[in-house]
């Protein structure tokens, strides 16, 4: 499999060391010097362009991974798709709906292999729960929070909903099994106006699962933290810990009253594999085989159909948006 990554920025670099490392790159393109020279030093021998057209006039060049700004995904993946590409791109793949839609189409059209960088759904600690829910060890969902919070990087080309949410809202969707029937989510725009830096999501299922998403990169500490509260135990991931915990826990009814039930939290192990070169390897195989991957088409799309309608409830102040919307 011969890779081409666009882009060797901040996330960009370390798809090149994956992807150097797998022994599949085969270019690099990036208009900045400096980035360049990076490139050059993580990827001997590798060539290094400073334009994408030659990446995508190489017959030779079966895959590209789009790593640059968000507001170029669509763009950039739809031309990698039309010259015959396997397209991995970084989330989002877009910056609304109707685009990554149409992406979408491209794909299908060209026969070509569509995947997002969902990164989460590749970490072992979110396989590993997604086992213990599926043995039962959880009994049935009941409700699911993350939090992805930090003092960091502050985007000029995308709020927080798209730049960080994708992560959770993708693991979600896949832990629930489901679309939510409504989306509800407010925030703050506190440095830019009308780019959010703050963001609070609430995703309603038909099951009766409620979960909630909390982004913000205006944050005095780092916490990145996964609940599952299910009818028999309670699962915990902490990600800046690396710790996957169940909790013996619990509310029954006893007489028609709530019952807290309190127990232990165990540690659960799971591999030490980097998620990133998970997904890298997860690309490389539906290269070869044509199978869509686990973050192929359709779910990329599940997850930028509940961006949209949160992009919708954001601007609105909180106003209830009811999917499926088209």
């Amino acid at each position: 499999m011969t890779i081409a990554v666009l882009g060797c920025g901040d996330w960009g670099k370390n798809l090149v060391r994956n992807f150097f490392e797998l022994d599949a790159l085969s270019a690099i393109v990036d208009s900045a010097p400096a980035a360049r020279q990076r490139a050059s030093e993580l990827a001997p021998g590798v060539r290094v362009y400073e334009d994408v057209a030659a990446v995508l006039r190489d017959p030779n060049i079966r895959g590209v991974v789009v790593a640059t700004p968000a507001d170029t995904h669509a763009r950039l993946s739809a031309a990698a798709l039309r010259a015959g590409k396997d397209v991995l791109c970084e989330k989002p793949l877009a910056l609304r709906y109707e685009d990554a839609r149409e992406v979408s189409a491209i794909a299908a059209e060209h026969s070509r292999v569509l995947m997002a960088g969902h990164i989460l759904e590749y970490h072992p600690a979110i396989q590993r729960l997604r086992q213990l829910i599926a043995d039962g060890e959880l009994g049935a969902v009941r409700y699911v929070y993350s939090t992805r919070l930090n003092l960091g990087k502050v985007w000029l080309e995308e709020n927080i909903l798209w730049a960080l949410a994708p992560h959770d809202i993708s693991v979600i969707l896949r832990l629930v099994d489901a679309m939510p029937f409504q989306v509800v989510s407010t925030g703050g725009a506190c440095i830019q106006p009308n780019v959010f830096d703050v963001s609070v999501t609430q995703l309603l299922f038909e099951n009766g699962v409620a979960a909630h998403v909390f982004v913000s990169w205006l944050h005095p500490f780092k916490e990145q933290k996964l609940v599952v509260v299910g009818s028999k135990r309670m699962a915990v991931f902490d990600d800046v810990r690396r710790e996957l915990v169940v909790y013996d826990q619990r509310v029954d009814v006893h007489g028609g009253e709530p019952v807290p039930i309190r127990g232990e939290g165990r540690l659960v192990e799971y591999s030490n594999d980097e998620p990133l070169k998970l997904e890298c390897r997860a690309f490389l195989d539906a290269m070869r085989s044509r199978e869509p991957p686990l973050t192929g088409v359709a779910s990329t799309m599940r997850v930028m159909r509940v961006l949209q309608a949160a992009q919708r409830s954001l601007v609105t102040r909180g106003q209830p948006v009811t999917l499926p919307m088209e």
